[in-house]
């Protein structure tokens, strides 16, 4: 016997839609458990022994996830289905494309790895920015890439009313480098470098945390091997444990601030309310300089400092 689990939880996570959506298939009767029709979204069901039924597909005991990894060209969008465009599910051969979605997606023009699976938790897991996942491409652009600019893009770059996390970037020829990110901003590397002046030719995903693109033709796609899986699992049920420590040790900062009435450290304003480049680190203390020393002494003396 299997770990129970309530009958919402099951359907999402077996790609019949949102939480929110299939308690609405739920209520309408349109799901069955064991050939009765389930009128409670909070039913519980055992995955290895119920048998869930929705719009004639056969979900319960003989379910299983899938998990593909794609090649994906450019030319194609990163959807189930679309209207006008060739989506990334068309590569998949029909019978294998039930209930698949992407793990997050790549531009029109963009090609590289993605990440196809039926399993909605994964891909909340996955997706989720909190869990700083890392996600590497390959990217060249339309003039000489300098230093200046690999700083700059390492650094954080204001794009979308936010600046960007610090990433690790890497210049591999005149026109090209890679670039490490652990956030998903819409067309964001595109973004960062027109920040620049720059404009991106050709951008392709290589990596997904562990997954790689190594020898996956453009178009093609193939199952994760199981040592891939158990990996990509270690890695997300690692990164779920650290981030309940940091943000427990971000909210002890934040109410010690509050208690002392000071700036969150690395806060946006904090950041923002200093010259460019003034960035220090938790714990250390700037030295003093002798001039304000001095204007100090003046400050106690006139009241006011001397602007010489």
């Amino acid at each position: 016997m299997g770990k129970a689990v309530r009958l919402d939880k099951f359907l999402a996570d077996s790609g019949a839609g949102t939480r929110t959506e299939v308690k609405k298939l739920i209520q309408k009767g349109m799901v069955q458990v064991n050939g009765e029709t389930a009128k409670k979204p909070e039913l519980k069901v055992d995955p290895e022994r119920d048998v869930v039924e929705f719009g004639g597909e056969r979900l319960g005991a003989r379910a299983e996830f899938v998990y593909y990894l794609l090649h994906k060209p450019a030319g194609y969008v990163s959807a189930t289905e679309d209207i006008r465009e060739k989506t990334v599910l068309e590569l998949v051969p029909k019978d294998g494309r039930r209930n698949l979605f992407p793990v997050g997606r790549l531009d029109k023009e963009s090609e590289g790895l993605l990440l196809l699976t039926n399993q909605g938790d994964l891909v909340n897991r996955i997706m989720k920015a909190g869990n700083y996942h890392e996600k590497e491409y390959c990217v060249t652009v339309n003039k000489p890439v300098t230093e200046a600019f690999i700083q700059g893009m390492s650094s954080g770059v204001p794009i979308l009313g936010t600046v960007t996390r610090p990433c690790k970037v890497i210049k591999t020829g005149k026109n090209s480098f890679r670039i490490i990110l652990t956030q998903g901003l819409n067309r964001q590397i595109r973004r960062m470098c027109e920040y620049f002046g720059y404009k991106v030719t050709t951008l392709k995903r290589v990596r997904i945390m562990n997954l790689h693109i190594d020898g996956l033709e453009a178009g093609k796609y193939r199952e994760i091997r199981p040592e891939e899986r158990k990996q990509l699992e270690e890695m997300l049920s690692s990164a779920k444990t650290e981030r309940k420590t940091e943000e427990g040790h971000e909210r002890n900062i934040h109410k010690k601030n509050e208690r002392a009435g000071k700036k969150a450290p690395g806060s946006v304003q904090g950041l923002l309310s200093g010259r460019q480049g003034d960035h220090v680190q938790r714990g250390v203390r700037r030295p003093v300089r002798h001039s304000e020393r001095t204007g100090e002494r003046n400050r106690d003396r006139s009241g006011r400092q001397s602007n010489r």
